[in-house]
């Protein structure tokens, strides 16, 4: 007999090879009906494999349907259900991968004929068909000479070279007249699947290699719940509307270039915004006890041999030959901060010391992965690296919080927080790792901050709290980063007198707060939609003059809230006030006033964003300005 212990700390004891499913059935054939995954002590397993004993488990069943772990399975069961349909419908098709990822699923083919999106509702129609009559899923295990042979006799050359790869016995699952090599999990039935959903076609290259062939990748997605569907479906179309390359483009801020991919060019408009953010983040260094500085944008390859980046990052620099000498462009700050603080000595009575930099990275991203300012290949961090003494660690460490939350709540942005632990190539002993992770947990206790424990995703060089927002649609996104780093200090050599004359090695602290400002400001384009508050917006006030007459009220008007520090303009073309009005709606101008026969500084038409509309006087109109714009 073998016991298993429940999500409520019961014991369930079973007969010896017993599986997920027979635990679910003792539990109650409810249960058993409903379930769709075995969760066992953190992993995900199929409910047709044997428990074992003393295992924990859950079973989660479709009441559990927007669990990412039972979308796992549906979306893994879906795509097998479509690649049944592509040799259905397509004879002669070949079948390689066919993954759940993140929001749904796709699978990879070598189809015997083109297949265009205008297909994509025909092979929808099929799986849906096929959910209809009815499928099971039924799991085996064989020798892999034998999935071999199976395979070549089905004609399916991605499936042999697999099993080529692969090691030990090979797992099989069977719905219908299909057969696929397959590790599972997988649903009992098709029965869970309410709502499917193709959703487009892109090629990729057999295991991502280009000199292999070219495949075709059906993306689609699946739910437990058809109105989880329309409200996907629904969450990708305004995603779509929200996208930053199309805003940057619309709004005139950024462009790119194939002659410098990965790299923007920012436009007047765009440095609006990205001047604000610098003066912001230089006013609020200042206020903290930052002292800017500026450091090379090359350097020798022994300066990342030293900092250890050499040997785990390499790949991803920009790499050259001068004078026989190896160089790369600087991916990050922190080698070249070191190198900076070891130039000069340095006494207890200088720490902490903050140092903040602006600098310009570059990181040889592959040109696959690039995808507007969220993953460029040049870009600029509010970055700082803060050297102090091992027992103002947790000074530090709480004063960066601090400053990450006020910027947060100045932007409204709603944060969580994740603790990122030490990964396998760390550096360093875990003596120094158990003191470092300590350290960042003592801080998020101080500040009352809840937060995940994340194993395996600190730096090589030392743990890491790391900030995350949701987005208005839901998505998460990375901002900031605070890191207690006990490595590269003593990898550099750096010393400080301390009050007992001998010499100490300082800790250092790396942070980023807003992060690099190209991802900030793509992600908050994209959470704001473009309606960015006042105090970024590239233009603040337009003044719409309704007829060449009161051009130069307009004109006035505009000079006046210019002399206040505001970005105003004036509309004084010769079309309709619809056709103005209408124009600054899309180019999402906060504060929009009409000059006409009927205004006077005493009685203003101002019209802003989102509709609202009224008639106030200059000084009003001002102070609202002026309230709006602080930051």
């Amino acid at each position: 007999m073998v016991k298993v212990v429940l999500p409520d700390e019961s014991e369930l004891e079973l007969p010896d090879g017993a599986t997920g499913l027979d635990a679910a059935r003792a539990i109650g054939p409810k249960l058993a009906e409903q379930a769709v995954l075995l969760r066992s002590n953190g992993a995900v397993r199929d409910l047709r494999l044997p428990v074992s004993d003393g295992e924990r488990i859950q079973i989660l069943t479709t009441r559990d349907k927007d669990d990412p772990d039972a979308l796992y399975v549906l979306r893994h069961s879906a795509a097998h259900l479509l690649a049944e349909a592509a040799r259905r419908l397509f004879p002669g098709t070949k079948v390689a991968i066919g993954p759940p990822i993140e929001n749904g699923f796709y699978y990879d083919f070598e189809f015997p004929e083109p297949v265009t999106e205008a297909d994509l509702q025909r092979l929808e129609d099929e799986v849906r068909r096929e959910i209809e009559e009815g499928r099971v899923w039924e799991r085996e295990e064989i020798p892999r000479d034998d999935a071999r042979q199976r395979f070549l006799e089905a004609d399916e050359p991605y499936k042999v070279e697999l099993v080529d790869t692969a090691e030990g016995d090979i797992s099989l699952y069977t719905q219908g007249d299909f057969v696929d090599l397959c590790r599972g999990p997988h649903l009992q039935d098709a029965k869970p699947i309410k709502a499917v959903k193709l959703l487009s076609l892109a090629g990729a290259y057999w295991r991502g290699d280009e000199t292999k062939p070219q495949l075709t990748r059906v993306y689609g997605t699946a739910f437990y719940d058809a109105n989880d569907l329309e409200a996907y479906l629904h969450r990708v179309e305004e995603a779509k509307r929200r996208d930053h390359r199309r805003l940057g483009k619309d709004l005139d801020l950024f462009e790119f270039s194939e002659l410098s991919p990965g790299m923007p060019f920012w436009h007047p408009r765009g440095m609006v915004i990205w001047n604000v953010l610098e003066d912001l983040r230089r006013r609020e260094n200042v206020k903290r006890g930052y002292h800017e500085v500026r450091t090379p944008l090359l350097y020798d390859s022994d300066l990342w041999r030293t900092s250890g980046h050499w040997e785990k990052y390499h790949e991803d620099m920009f790499r050259l030959e001068v004078e026989d000498r190896d160089f790369a462009l600087k991916p990050m700050n922190c080698p070249g901060h070191c190198l900076l603080y070891s130039l000069s000595p340095h006494s207890y009575r200088e720490l902490p010391l903050r140092l903040a930099e602006a600098g310009n990275l570059h990181r040889n991203e592959l040109s696959g992965v690039l995808h507007g300012l969220l993953r460029v290949r040049h870009f600029v961090q509010d970055d700082a690296h803060i050297y102090c003494t091992h027992e103002q660690i947790q000074d530090e460490l709480i004063a960066c919080l601090d400053y990450a939350y006020y910027l947060y709540d100045l932007f409204e942005l709603d944060m969580r927080v994740e603790l990122s632990l030490r990964p396998d190539n760390k550096l360093g002993t875990d003596e120094e790792w158990d003191l470092a992770e300590e350290e960042l947990r003592k801080a998020l206790a101080t500040q009352g901050l809840e937060y995940v424990e994340s194993e395996g995703e600190g730096s090589f060089y030392g743990p890491k709290i790391d900030l995350h927002m949701n987005d208005s649609l839901g998505r998460s996104w990375q901002i900031g980063t605070v890191q207690l780093d006990l490595q590269m200090p003593k990898r550099f050599g750096l010393t400080y007198q301390g009050d007992d004359n001998a010499e100490h090695t300082p800790a250092m602290i790396h942070r980023a707060l807003l992060g690099s400002l190209e991802r900030f400001v793509g992600i908050y384009l994209e959470h704001t939609g473009g309606d960015l508050p006042l105090v970024l917006a590239p233009e603040q006030v337009r003044v719409l003059a309704i007829s060449e007459r009161f051009t130069a009220n307009a004109e006035s008007l505009a000079d006046d809230l210019r002399v206040h520090g505001f970005r105003a303009s004036v509309d004084e073309r010769e079309e309709t006030l619809g056709r103005k009005i209408r124009d600054a709606e899309l180019a999402k101008i906060p504060y929009v006033v009409v000059w006409g026969e009927r205004e006077s500084l005493d009685a203003l038409a101002v019209r802003r964003r989102g509709g609202e509309q009224s008639t106030v006087g200059w000084e009003t109109l001002l102070s609202e300005l002026q309230a709006a714009a602080k930051l």
